[in-house]
Protein backbone atom coordinates (compact mmCIF):
# COMPACT_ATOMS: atom_id res chain seq x y z
CA UNK A 1 0.00 0.00 0.00
CA UNK A 2 1.50 2.86 -1.47
CA UNK A 3 -0.59 7.19 -0.88
CA UNK A 4 0.05 9.50 -3.15
CA UNK A 5 1.43 11.67 -0.42
CA UNK A 6 4.44 9.19 -0.13
CA UNK A 7 4.95 9.87 -3.79
CA UNK A 8 4.97 13.27 -3.32
CA UNK A 9 7.77 13.06 0.08
CA UNK A 10 9.51 9.87 -1.66
CA UNK A 11 9.82 11.62 -5.38
CA UNK A 12 8.88 14.80 -5.73
CA UNK A 13 10.49 16.96 -2.77
CA UNK A 14 13.80 15.50 -3.61
CA UNK A 15 13.75 15.85 -7.41
CA UNK A 16 12.50 20.04 -7.08
CA UNK A 17 14.82 20.55 -4.04
CA UNK A 18 17.65 18.86 -6.00
CA UNK A 19 16.23 21.28 -9.10
CA UNK A 20 15.86 24.54 -7.06
CA UNK A 21 19.33 24.02 -5.51
CA UNK A 22 20.92 23.57 -8.46
CA UNK A 23 19.59 26.70 -9.67
CA UNK A 24 20.72 28.79 -6.72
CA UNK A 25 24.44 27.22 -6.93
CA UNK A 26 24.20 28.50 -10.32
CA UNK A 27 22.98 31.69 -9.61
CA UNK A 28 26.12 32.15 -7.16
CA UNK A 29 25.25 31.62 -4.22
CA UNK A 30 27.09 29.21 -1.43
CA UNK A 31 26.16 26.17 -0.03
CA UNK A 32 25.72 27.95 3.43
CA UNK A 33 23.19 30.37 1.72
CA UNK A 34 21.63 27.46 -0.41
CA UNK A 35 20.58 25.68 2.84
CA UNK A 36 19.07 28.55 4.58
CA UNK A 37 16.94 29.33 1.72
CA UNK A 38 15.66 26.16 1.54
CA UNK A 39 15.49 25.46 4.78
CA UNK A 40 17.74 22.49 4.86
CA UNK A 41 21.24 21.40 6.05
CA UNK A 42 24.62 21.93 4.19
CA UNK A 43 25.36 18.37 3.60
CA UNK A 44 21.96 17.73 2.04
CA UNK A 45 22.68 20.68 -0.74
CA UNK A 46 25.97 18.77 -1.27
CA UNK A 47 24.73 15.63 -1.86
CA UNK A 48 22.21 17.09 -4.21
CA UNK A 49 25.07 19.39 -5.95
CA UNK A 50 27.14 15.40 -6.46
CA UNK A 51 24.00 14.01 -7.59
CA UNK A 52 23.29 11.42 -4.67
CA UNK A 53 19.85 12.18 -4.51
CA UNK A 54 17.71 10.24 -6.58
CA UNK A 55 15.70 12.50 -9.13
CA UNK A 56 12.95 11.50 -10.95
CA UNK A 57 12.89 12.01 -14.53
CA UNK A 58 9.09 12.33 -14.98
CA UNK A 59 8.99 15.06 -12.92
CA UNK A 60 12.13 16.54 -13.32
CA UNK A 61 11.62 16.77 -17.14
CA UNK A 62 7.70 18.52 -16.49
CA UNK A 63 7.38 21.61 -18.17
CA UNK A 64 5.29 23.03 -15.20
CA UNK A 65 8.24 21.86 -12.92
CA UNK A 66 10.81 23.31 -14.98
CA UNK A 67 9.31 26.74 -14.98
CA UNK A 68 8.40 26.74 -11.71
CA UNK A 69 11.81 25.71 -10.66
CA UNK A 70 13.54 27.78 -12.83
CA UNK A 71 11.01 31.21 -12.00
CA UNK A 72 11.60 30.46 -7.90
CA UNK A 73 15.35 29.94 -8.64
CA UNK A 74 15.62 33.57 -9.77
CA UNK A 75 13.26 34.95 -7.38
CA UNK A 76 15.15 32.97 -4.31
CA UNK A 77 18.42 34.23 -5.88
CA UNK A 78 17.42 38.36 -5.74
CA UNK A 79 15.34 38.43 -2.68
CA UNK A 80 12.08 38.88 -5.27
CA UNK A 81 10.18 35.39 -3.67
CA UNK A 82 11.05 34.42 -0.12
CA UNK A 83 10.90 31.00 0.90
CA UNK A 84 7.53 31.20 1.85
CA UNK A 85 6.27 32.37 -0.98
CA UNK A 86 8.07 29.43 -2.69
CA UNK A 87 6.77 26.75 -0.57
CA UNK A 88 3.40 28.27 -1.64
CA UNK A 89 3.97 27.84 -4.83
CA UNK A 90 5.55 24.49 -4.84
CA UNK A 91 2.07 23.24 -2.79
CA UNK A 92 -0.04 24.74 -5.16
CA UNK A 93 1.60 22.98 -7.71
CA UNK A 94 1.53 19.29 -5.91
CA UNK A 95 -2.25 19.53 -5.36
CA UNK A 96 -2.32 20.27 -9.36
CA UNK A 97 -0.20 16.77 -10.25
CA UNK A 98 -2.21 15.07 -7.68
CA UNK A 99 -5.28 15.88 -9.73
CA UNK A 100 -6.82 12.48 -11.73
CA UNK A 101 -4.93 11.80 -14.58
CA UNK A 102 -1.84 14.20 -14.21
CA UNK A 103 1.66 13.62 -13.34
CA UNK A 104 1.74 12.43 -9.83
CA UNK A 105 -1.47 11.04 -9.74
CA UNK A 106 -0.03 8.73 -12.69
CA UNK A 107 3.44 8.24 -10.74
CA UNK A 108 0.89 6.94 -8.18
CA UNK A 109 -1.21 4.33 -9.94
CA UNK A 110 1.50 2.84 -11.86
CA UNK A 111 3.45 2.41 -8.17
CA UNK A 112 -0.12 1.09 -7.25
CA UNK A 113 -1.42 -0.81 -10.67
CA UNK A 114 -4.62 -2.20 -8.36
CA UNK A 115 -5.52 1.81 -8.28
CA UNK A 116 -6.54 1.49 -12.42
CA UNK A 117 -8.68 -1.09 -12.18
CA UNK A 118 -10.90 0.22 -9.14
CA UNK A 119 -14.60 1.22 -9.83
CA UNK A 120 -14.26 4.08 -12.10
CA UNK A 121 -16.27 6.39 -10.49
CA UNK A 122 -14.83 6.45 -7.41
CA UNK A 123 -11.48 9.50 -7.69
CA UNK A 124 -9.07 8.41 -5.10
CA UNK A 125 -7.00 11.56 -6.28
CA UNK A 126 -10.28 13.80 -5.70
CA UNK A 127 -9.02 15.46 -2.86
CA UNK A 128 -11.98 15.45 -1.42
CA UNK A 129 -12.67 12.02 -1.98
CA UNK A 130 -13.81 9.69 1.41
CA UNK A 131 -10.60 8.11 0.56
CA UNK A 132 -8.78 11.42 0.35
CA UNK A 133 -10.20 11.96 3.89
CA UNK A 134 -9.96 9.17 5.69
CA UNK A 135 -6.25 8.99 4.81
CA UNK A 136 -5.84 12.85 5.68
CA UNK A 137 -7.11 11.87 9.24
CA UNK A 138 -5.20 8.90 9.78
CA UNK A 139 -1.64 10.85 8.95
CA UNK A 140 -2.70 13.26 11.30
CA UNK A 141 -3.53 10.55 13.92
CA UNK A 142 -0.25 9.21 13.47
CA UNK A 143 1.70 12.30 13.66
CA UNK A 144 -0.56 12.95 17.00
CA UNK A 145 -0.08 9.91 18.64
CA UNK A 146 3.71 10.11 18.04
CA UNK A 147 3.53 13.61 20.09
CA UNK A 148 2.31 11.17 23.01
CA UNK A 149 4.32 8.65 22.96
CA UNK A 150 6.94 11.02 22.51
CA UNK A 151 6.08 13.34 25.49
CA UNK A 152 7.47 12.51 28.19
CA UNK A 153 5.56 12.13 31.31
CA UNK A 154 2.03 11.19 29.38
CA UNK A 155 2.01 7.40 30.86
CA UNK A 156 1.25 9.38 34.22
CA UNK A 157 -2.30 10.73 32.36
CA UNK A 158 -3.33 7.52 31.68
CA UNK A 159 -6.49 6.13 33.47
CA UNK A 160 -6.73 2.97 34.52
CA UNK A 161 -9.85 1.84 31.58
CA UNK A 162 -6.62 3.32 29.11
CA UNK A 163 -6.35 6.62 26.92
CA UNK A 164 -7.13 7.14 23.20
CA UNK A 165 -6.43 9.77 20.84
CA UNK A 166 -9.21 9.92 17.83
CA UNK A 167 -10.35 12.21 15.49
CA UNK A 168 -13.39 11.81 12.66
CA UNK A 169 -13.58 12.59 9.19
CA UNK A 170 -15.27 16.29 8.00
CA UNK A 171 -19.26 14.76 7.30
CA UNK A 172 -19.01 11.89 10.93
CA UNK A 173 -21.94 10.79 11.54
CA UNK A 174 -21.52 7.92 13.87
CA UNK A 175 -18.27 5.79 15.52
CA UNK A 176 -17.22 4.11 11.98
CA UNK A 177 -16.25 7.57 10.83
CA UNK A 178 -14.18 8.09 13.76
CA UNK A 179 -10.64 6.83 14.12
CA UNK A 180 -8.40 5.86 16.93
CA UNK A 181 -6.21 2.84 18.50
CA UNK A 182 -7.61 -0.79 18.65
CA UNK A 183 -7.30 -1.60 22.09
CA UNK A 184 -6.44 2.01 23.54
CA UNK A 185 -3.05 3.35 24.76
CA UNK A 186 -1.95 1.95 28.10
CA UNK A 187 0.37 2.81 30.95
CA UNK A 188 3.15 -0.05 30.79
CA UNK A 189 5.57 0.10 33.37
CA UNK A 190 5.69 4.03 33.14
CA UNK A 191 5.73 3.87 29.14
CA UNK A 192 2.97 4.87 27.25
CA UNK A 193 1.95 2.36 24.27
CA UNK A 194 0.06 2.26 21.63
CA UNK A 195 -0.79 -1.22 20.79
CA UNK A 196 -1.35 -0.56 16.91
CA UNK A 197 -1.89 1.42 14.23
CA UNK A 198 -4.74 3.85 14.06
CA UNK A 199 -7.97 2.43 12.40
CA UNK A 200 -11.74 3.59 11.99
CA UNK A 201 -15.01 2.28 13.77
CA UNK A 202 -12.56 0.80 17.01
CA UNK A 203 -12.63 3.51 19.87
CA UNK A 204 -16.69 3.46 20.58
CA UNK A 205 -16.68 5.60 23.93
CA UNK A 206 -14.09 8.35 22.83
CA UNK A 207 -15.42 8.78 19.42
CA UNK A 208 -19.01 8.94 21.11
CA UNK A 209 -18.07 12.02 22.87
CA UNK A 210 -16.43 13.70 20.34
CA UNK A 211 -19.75 13.05 17.78
CA UNK A 212 -21.79 14.45 20.83
CA UNK A 213 -20.29 17.40 20.92
CA UNK A 214 -20.25 18.14 17.08
CA UNK A 215 -23.59 17.00 17.30
CA UNK A 216 -24.38 20.18 19.89
CA UNK A 217 -22.14 22.65 17.91
CA UNK A 218 -18.88 21.80 18.73
CA UNK A 219 -16.47 22.28 15.81
CA UNK A 220 -13.78 19.81 17.54
CA UNK A 221 -12.55 17.06 14.91
CA UNK A 222 -10.17 15.31 17.72
CA UNK A 223 -10.73 14.23 20.95
CA UNK A 224 -8.34 12.44 23.98
CA UNK A 225 -9.15 11.45 27.06
CA UNK A 226 -6.79 11.32 30.06
CA UNK A 227 -7.51 11.18 34.28
CA UNK A 228 -9.80 13.69 36.32
CA UNK A 229 -7.87 15.93 38.41
CA UNK A 230 -9.41 18.73 39.50
CA UNK A 231 -5.40 20.54 39.35
CA UNK A 232 -4.94 19.83 35.50
CA UNK A 233 -8.74 21.22 35.03
CA UNK A 234 -7.17 24.37 36.69
CA UNK A 235 -4.17 24.23 34.04
CA UNK A 236 -6.06 23.91 31.39
CA UNK A 237 -8.44 26.52 32.33
CA UNK A 238 -5.42 29.18 32.85
CA UNK A 239 -4.29 27.97 29.53
CA UNK A 240 -7.86 29.51 27.91
CA UNK A 241 -9.66 26.12 27.92
CA UNK A 242 -13.04 26.38 28.24
CA UNK A 243 -13.87 23.78 30.81
CA UNK A 244 -17.84 22.15 31.41
CA UNK A 245 -18.68 18.50 33.45
CA UNK A 246 -21.62 16.39 31.92
CA UNK A 247 -23.05 13.01 33.73
CA UNK A 248 -21.17 9.89 32.57
CA UNK A 249 -24.05 8.03 34.85
CA UNK A 250 -26.68 8.71 32.13
CA UNK A 251 -26.84 8.45 28.52
CA UNK A 252 -23.19 9.87 27.57
CA UNK A 253 -24.33 11.66 24.26
CA UNK A 254 -26.78 13.37 26.07
CA UNK A 255 -24.92 14.36 28.93
CA UNK A 256 -22.56 15.46 26.57
CA UNK A 257 -24.93 17.50 24.24
CA UNK A 258 -25.97 18.91 27.20
CA UNK A 259 -22.79 20.14 28.23
CA UNK A 260 -22.28 21.54 24.89
CA UNK A 261 -25.22 23.69 24.90
CA UNK A 262 -24.56 25.30 28.03
CA UNK A 263 -20.75 25.75 27.18
CA UNK A 264 -20.74 26.14 23.20
CA UNK A 265 -16.92 26.95 23.39
CA UNK A 266 -16.06 23.85 25.61
CA UNK A 267 -12.61 21.91 24.56
CA UNK A 268 -12.51 20.35 27.97
CA UNK A 269 -15.36 18.07 29.23
CA UNK A 270 -14.89 15.79 31.88
CA UNK A 271 -17.10 14.03 34.16
CA UNK A 272 -16.43 13.25 38.03
CA UNK A 273 -17.70 9.23 38.02
CA UNK A 274 -19.87 6.92 40.17
CA UNK A 275 -20.60 4.11 41.15
CA UNK A 276 -18.03 1.66 39.17
CA UNK A 277 -17.47 4.50 37.04
CA UNK A 278 -13.76 5.90 36.69
CA UNK A 279 -13.31 9.92 36.66
CA UNK A 280 -12.31 11.55 33.11
CA UNK A 281 -11.52 14.55 31.42
CA UNK A 282 -11.58 14.52 27.68
CA UNK A 283 -9.42 17.02 25.53
CA UNK A 284 -10.80 18.57 22.25
CA UNK A 285 -9.23 19.82 19.15
CA UNK A 286 -9.32 20.93 15.44
CA UNK A 287 -6.87 18.00 14.89
CA UNK A 288 -5.20 15.07 16.56
CA UNK A 289 -1.86 17.30 16.67
CA UNK A 290 -3.38 20.00 18.51
CA UNK A 291 -5.02 17.35 21.29
CA UNK A 292 -2.12 16.20 21.51
CA UNK A 293 -0.32 19.48 21.96
CA UNK A 294 -2.49 20.20 24.77
CA UNK A 295 -2.12 16.95 26.46
CA UNK A 296 1.84 17.33 26.46
CA UNK A 297 1.46 21.07 27.86
CA UNK A 298 0.57 19.03 31.40
CA UNK A 299 3.33 17.24 31.83
CA UNK A 300 6.15 19.75 30.24
CA UNK A 301 5.97 22.28 33.04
Amino acid sequence: MKFVEEIVVEEFLPTVRSMLAGELRERGLTQREVADVLGISQSAVSKYAHGEVRVNDRIAEDDRVEELVSRLGEGLATGDVTPVQALVEIEVLIRELEAGGDLLASIHEQAVPELADHDSSFRVHDPESSLRSSERVLSSLRRGLRILENASGFAGLIPAVGSNLVACVPDAEDVDDVAGVPGRIFDVKGQATVPADPEFGVSEHVATVLLAARRHGSDAAAAGNIRYDPKLLAELTERSHVTAEFDETGDVASSVGAAIEDEPAATVLYQTGGEGIEPITYVLGPDPESVADTIRSLVQD
